[in-house]
């Protein structure tokens, strides 16, 4: 069938052409942004699962559905080396600016703009000797107005973070509407910055504040919240991303297809949800490469079985391979271990996805013959580069599904 017609995106936090299966969690932001528009309290929101789910898609969906309402919106995403001072107050500038030209007191914005020159500019010393920070973490928002003086300046993040988000949300409130902040990776925040976030989102939510916080990260997530704060656990609404069920996987193949006046057979969807298990960017991988390699309407399951091979070199290459090149030799045999390890809980045959389940780190060390304590920094490190999290104390699990069923392909 023609290829520029072919509708399905298998890209990196590119919407589909049919979100699908999300209903629940956008029925859900729109009486949080009403409730908040009513002045009544509401808890900020955490969006949690593993890579592929769809979780940045569905963070740039509900901010459109905030940004409809006439929210001040921003949106960032985190990196494990870099402060939270300077995309915040980026992000902050941004949803102020949106509200602004509806603000009736200019002098206002001017001194919200002060305090957040202020907070932006009072970064932490970096490097050795309490040197300078370096020039990529510096922010030069071109803000006219001197930095204020006495007002999320005090170095201490908690502190400033509190008081700036406080002052943003006061501005807000003057126009009759919120700002929603849109943080995705939110897992690679450091423990100081995770603690603040937290204590920040603690006073607005006691203030009933306009000012909520939507978070994205992977499953591990309420850990590393909860672990900086003990009562982060009432203090978000935690939703959990999964692979799409049945339903809402044909619905993402079939409702783009008829709009362009093609059709699937049954079994060709049987199959197709038996490849990609349901996950999104898998259904769109699939169906990307099954519409290319298909002659006609109706798709059929022979068209499925002819296109797999290729959607699954594509992702061997750009989603499963580029993850597993950054892995060093080490590493790379840590993760061999876990995958080997995943298959007593289930088979290959695609009646189970396996590759979700947690894996004993004591199991995976006898399966190396090592000391628990000798594997500390491979694992350790293989979490900080966003491969496996640790859900539960002596556990480790794969982030990216079917990532066991990979590395088993690969040689040693």
């Amino acid at each position: 069938m023609d290829p520029v017609r072919n509708p399905y995106a298998p890209g990196a936090g590119q919407r589909p052409p049919e979100l699908a299966g999300r209903g629940r969690e956008l029925d859900v932001f729109d009486i949080v942004l009403e409730r908040v528009a009513r002045g009544r309290p509401e808890r900020s929101l955490m969006l949690t699962g593993l890579r592929g789910v769809g979780k940045t898609v569905l963070l740039n969906t509900l901010r459109s559905q905030a940004i409809n309402r006439l929210w001040g919106t921003g949106k960032i995403e985190i990196r494990p080396d870099q402060s939270l001072r300077r995309p915040i107050s980026a992000a902050l500038h941004m949803a102020v600016r949106e509200v602004a030209p509806r603000h009736r007191a200019p002098d206002r914005i001017d001194a919200f703009l002060g305090v957040l020159k202020a907070f932006a500019h009072r970064a932490a010393p970096t490097g050795r000797g309490g040197a300078a920070p370096r020039l990529r973490d510096r922010w030069q928002p071109g803000i006219d107005v001197p930095a204020a003086s006495g007002r999320a300046d005090s170095g201490d993040m908690e502190i400033d973070l509190v008081e700036l988000l406080t002052d943003a949300a006061a501005v807000s409130a003057d126009v009759g509407t919120g700002i929603a902040v849109f943080i995705d990776e939110m897992q690679d925040l450091g423990p100081e910055e995770v603690s603040a976030l937290c204590a920040a989102c603690h006073e607005l939510s006691q203030l009933g504040a306009p000012l909520i916080v939507v978070g994205a990260g992977l499953p591990h997530l309420p850990a590393v919240l909860s672990a900086a704060k003990s009562y982060s656990e009432r203090l978000y609404r935690y939703q959990r991303i999964d692979r799409l069920d049945r339903i809402a996987a044909d619905q993402a193949l079939c409702a783009p297809a008829e709009r362009e006046e093609i059709e699937y057979e049954q079994k060709a969807l049987d199959l197709l949800y038996e490849k990609s298990g349901g996950y999104p960017y898998f259904v769109q991988a699939y169906g990307k490469a099954t519409w290319d390699h298909a002659p006609r309407s109706p798709i059929t399951a022979a068209d499925v079985r002819v296109a797999a091979p290729e959607a699954e070199a594509e992702l061997a290459v750009g989603f499963f391979g580029s993850r597993f090149e950054r892995a060093t030799p080490a590493e790379r045999d840590y993760m061999r271990a876990m995958a080997t390890l995943s298959l007593v809980d289930g088979d290959d045959d695609g009646a189970r996805d396996d590759m979700d389940a947690a894996v004993p780190t004591a199991n995976i060390a006898h399966a190396l013959g090592r000391k628990p304590a000798s594997l500390s920094p491979a694992r350790d490190a293989l979490i900080k580069k966003g491969l496996i999290y640790s859900g539960e104390r002596g556990t480790v699990a794969f982030t990216v599904p079917h990532f066991g069923r990979y590395l088993r392909t690969q040689p040693a």
